[in-house]
């Protein structure tokens, strides 16, 4: 065997190698900003709730009955996730950035 033919097949082997990280490194970059995007939806759903806690239906045509109250918490749960899903307020970048930093940070003290 060459020294050409060797340091081809390291050079190979060491791209299959990044490849594999790589792979591995985007499946847990869309797991984080899964769930920095379902935080954000709780977050703007536990925001949102005072304000309809405040809000008084029973002068509606439609509302003020007593399973509207037993529901109005999964309702505005609902709708914040739905805001975190359309874009959001810009909590969710934020947070998958500190995500990736975190992984990162204990990535390498792993490998030490």
């Amino acid at each position: 065997m060459s020294v050409g033919s060797l340091t081809s097949q390291a050079s190979l082997a060491g791209q299959q190698s990044a490849t594999q990280q790589a792979t591995v490194t985007a499946s847990q970059a869309e797991k984080a900003r899964k769930a920095a995007t379902e935080f954000e939806g709780m977050t703007i759903g536990e925001m949102l709730q005072p304000m309809f806690d405040t809000l008084n239906s029973t002068e509606s045509v439609f509302g003020g009955s007593g399973a509207e109250k037993q529901f109005r918490s999964l309702q505005v749960l609902e709708m914040g996730k739905q805001i975190a899903n359309s874009g959001g307020i810009g909590l969710s970048d934020s947070i998958y950035r500190q995500m990736l930093a975190m992984q990162e940070q204990a990535d390498k003290q792993a490998q030490s």
